[in-house]
């Protein structure tokens, strides 16, 4: 099964995401810069989410660089993880519109953390299809700390909003800080397979 293909859906459903996103950026009515104070909670969401976007689009893209073949289960692990990245622009306005209320804050939270469960057989799946021996399968651990701590950080997130939003959402963000560089094992893994191949 030719992975290109999946790349190339996946990169379309992500760029309309983000085009969704962008959309709920509204002007404001009036002409000064004071009247765009009310809009910065829902600039700053939309930031935090094309962040988000962006981490899994960079992530997204170095799985399937490295990986050697898809089948059917990558398919549908890859249609679940864009299920739940597609809710980020219903989540995101919410919680622009809503920045200090409990619930829209859990619920950004909520969608965050079902994105990156979603991750996990996406990305064993991938592994999978593409054998034990691959460069993909020697570079990643499943279970790592950088896989299962986010979802744990979610979590406390979640439970926090109801205590304070502006600690939830930067804990968000700190989540964010630490996915932001793409995972080196995989480029170190694929620069050591392309010089043993020169040698």
């Amino acid at each position: 099964m030719n992975k290109g293909r999946l790349e190339a859906f996946s990169d379309g459903v992500l760029a309309i995401i983000i085009t969704i996103m962008v959309l709920e950026l509204r002007a404001p009515h009036g002409n000064q810069l004071a009247d765009l104070q009310p809009l910065l909670p829902v600039f700053v969401s939309y930031v935090l989410s094309f962040i988000y976007v962006g981490i899994y689009w960079n992530n997204h893209h170095h799985f399937l660089h490295a990986a050697t073949r898809v089948d059917g289960r990558v398919l549908w692990a890859n249609l679940h993880l864009l299920f739940w990245l597609s809710m980020f622009p219903f989540a995101t306005a919410w919680m622009g519109e809503h920045h200090d209320a409990a619930t829209p804050v859990a619920v950004y939270g909520v969608m965050l953390m079902m994105a990156a469960i979603a991750w996990l057989p996406f990305q064993s799946s991938l592994m999978r299809a593409s054998g034990r021996d691959s460069t993909l399968s020697r570079a990643v651990d499943p279970w790592g700390w950088k896989s299962v701590l986010p979802v744990a950080l979610y979590m406390t997130g979640i439970a926090l909003a109801f205590v304070n939003t502006w600690a939830a959402q930067a804990l968000y963000a700190l989540v964010a800080a630490m996915w932001i560089v793409p995972d080196r094992r995989i480029e170190h893994r694929l620069q050591d397979t392309v010089h043993h191949e020169q040698a």
